[in-house]
């Protein structure tokens, strides 16, 4: 892996925009790898946000507090609304949100109505497009949302008590047209352990790994801390591998690798287990979990599916890395 550090002045949150980093917290503060740094808005928006987001055009921003309830919804740097989410354990787990643009409309996802109903809200107009009286929302922690690069499923890497790590993937058009859809996903891969980390290989396809806790001793299909390919067109999992180390936070970078952020930065090779690189002198976190805690070591870390690139953010710089 190549490794490139860039250098801020300060720095609150980071996302990738094209093959630049962005600070939307930061009036809109842009790094580019060749070391050159722009600024794109006028304000600055602090409130201990340590998260954002951003529309694939860069038009609209999320910025929030991962561990929190608050977040500021923004357009073109200016801000457009004030977005909240329960109270409700929001301490331990990551602040569920997603954009995604269906038929030229923008929309933000998010729980703005209870910790375990996932909505749609049309970003321009504030309307939450799913919230209708018929909604029996299942008793899930969503979080770490996730969108295929087609735009046609959302998947959440949240959990569930008791508590236990929880893998949903929707049908994105499919719960807009009937947003019933959202109270029980019909997508998960049926295995016999929790899954802590997943990530989407392709429009189809996603990577998945599982911790050491056994949830059914009878079904050995996906064993401990062991990864594997889950097929979404028929369901069904690959011949599972043991990885060559220890994982929790994986992202793939193609059908033959991926990043795994766990503890430090390395590349593992997904049809045989082996950690083919790594950089140990970089601290990347030991979130292995949709559940953590202020006393985690939890940096931002934000994954470019384009450029296949990592950034992780530290004290007044950010860690790029190339595979």
């Amino acid at each position: 892996m190549e490794r490139q550090t860039l250098t801020t002045n300060f720095l609150y949150t980071i996302s990738w925009f094209g093959d630049t980093i962005a600070d939307w917290g930061a009036a809109g503060t842009q790094y580019f790898i060749d070391g050159r740094i722009k600024q794109l808005h006028k304000y600055h928006l602090t409130l201990n946000f340590d998260g954002s987001i951003n529309s694939a055009d860069g038009k609209y921003a999320f910025i929030y507090q991962k561990l929190g309830t608050k977040g500021l919804l923004l357009k073109e740097g200016e801000l457009l609304r004030e977005i909240n989410r329960s109270y409700y354990c929001a301490n331990v787990y990551e602040y569920p949100a997603a954009f995604v643009t269906v038929n030229d409309i923008t929309y933000l996802i998010h729980c703005p109505i209870s910790y375990c109903q996932l909505d749609f809200e049309n970003v321009e107009t504030g309307e939450i497009v799913t919230h209708i009286p018929e909604r029996d929302a299942g008793d899930v922690f969503y979080s770490r949302l996730e969108i295929s690069s087609d735009n046609k499923f959302l998947m959440s890497k949240g959990w569930l008590w008791h508590p236990l790590n929880w893998i949903d993937v929707f049908n994105i058009e499919e719960c807009l047209k009937n947003p019933l859809q959202l109270d029980q996903s019909t997508l998960y891969p049926g295995v016999g352990t929790e899954i802590c980390t997943a990530s989407f290989i392709d429009n189809n396809r996603i990577l998945i790994g599982s911790s050491d806790e056994v949830i059914d001793g009878e079904n050995n299909n996906l064993p401990p801390k062991h990864i594997a390919i889950w097929d979404l067109e028929i369901n069904q999992i690959s011949k599972p591998v043991k990885a060559k180390g220890e994982f929790g936070n994986l992202f793939a970078i193609d059908e033959n690798l991926a990043w795994d952020m766990y503890l430090f930065p390395k590349i593992i090779n997904i049809h045989t287990g082996e950690i083919i690189n790594s950089d140990e002198t970089i601290d990347s976190g030991n979130q292995n979990s949709a559940i953590i805690n202020r006393d985690d070591k939890i940096p931002q870390i934000v994954f470019n599916r384009q450029t296949k690139q990592i950034a992780i953010a530290g004290h007044e710089k950010i860690e790029v890395l190339t595979p």
